[in-house]
C-alpha cells in the first residue's frame, strides 16, 4: 500500500500483521480523492478507524492543513506512528500538523479548534451495522460548526447507511462485497 498522490506519492505506508487492519485499496483512495479534489488543500481532516491512516495521510500528501487519526489499536497506533514520520519528511512538514487519538472512534470528540470539514470512517466491515448510524449521529452534531461538512464512509457495495441529518452524495466503487466509498453531505 502506497500514498497515491500529492508531494508524498509513492510513499508506502506500513501495515500491521495479522487481520487486525484492513487498509483501504488504492484504486477506492484514487477514486475518493479525484472526487474531493479543490476540497482537499488547506482542509482540517479527522480518519476514523484510521489503520495505518491511509485515507488521512493521502489528504495530507495532497495539501491538507492538519488532522486527526482515531485508532485503538495498539499495533496499528504505532504502524500509524512510522507512517506519519515517513509522510511528514516526504512532504518536508511538521509531524506536529498530525495528531493521533489512541481510542474508540465512537468516543472522540474533535478540539474545538480542529472541527474538521473532512471526516474519513473506515471501520471493520462487520461493525458497520452498528457503528455506521450511531457515528453518522455524533458527526451531525460535532461538525454543526463547518458550513459544508464531507464525510466519506468505506464499505461493502451492498451495505446502506441512511441517517437523519445526511444525504449520500455519491457512491464510488461497484458490486456487492466489494469496496464502495459513500460521500455523505449535510441535508
Amino acid at each position: 500500500m502506497r500514498i497515491s498522490g500529492g508531494a508524498a506519492r509513492g510513499i508506502p505506508l506500513l501495515v500491521p500483521k495479522g487481520d487486525a487492519v484492513r487498509p483501504a485499496t488504492d484504486g477506492v483512495r484514487q477514486a475518493v480523492f479525484s472526487s474531493l479534489a479543490a476540497r482537499v488543500p488547506g482542509a482540517t481532516f479527522a480518519d476514523l478507524f484510521a489503520g495505518s491512516g491511509g485515507y488521512g495521510l493521502e489528504a495530507f500528501s495532497r495539501g491538507a492543513d492538519r488532522g486527526v487519526f482515531v485508532e485503538q489499536n495498539a499495533k496499528a497506533v504505532a504502524c500509524l506512528r512510522e507512517n506519519i514520520r515517513a509522510v511528514c519528511k516526504s512532504v518536508d512538514r511538521s509531524e506536529d500538523r498530525l495528531r493521533i487519538h489512541p481510542g474508540d472512534a465512537l468516543s472522540w470528540q474533535p478540539e474545538a479548534d480542529q472541527i474538521p470539514e473532512l471526516v474519513f470512517i473506515d471501520p471493520p466491515y462487520e461493525l458497520i451495522p452498528e457503528v455506521g448510524p450511531r457515528i453518522l449521529v455524533r458527526l451531525r452534531d460535532q461538525l454543526a460548526s463547518q458550513a459544508d461538512p464531507l464525510v466519506i464512509f468505506e464499505m461493502p457495495g451492498e451495505t446502506e447507511i441512511v441517517s437523519p441529518g445526511w444525504r449520500c452524495v455519491k457512491r464510488l466503487g461497484k458490486g456487492a462485497r466489494q469496496p464502495t466509498a459513500v460521500i455523505f453531505r449535510r441535508g
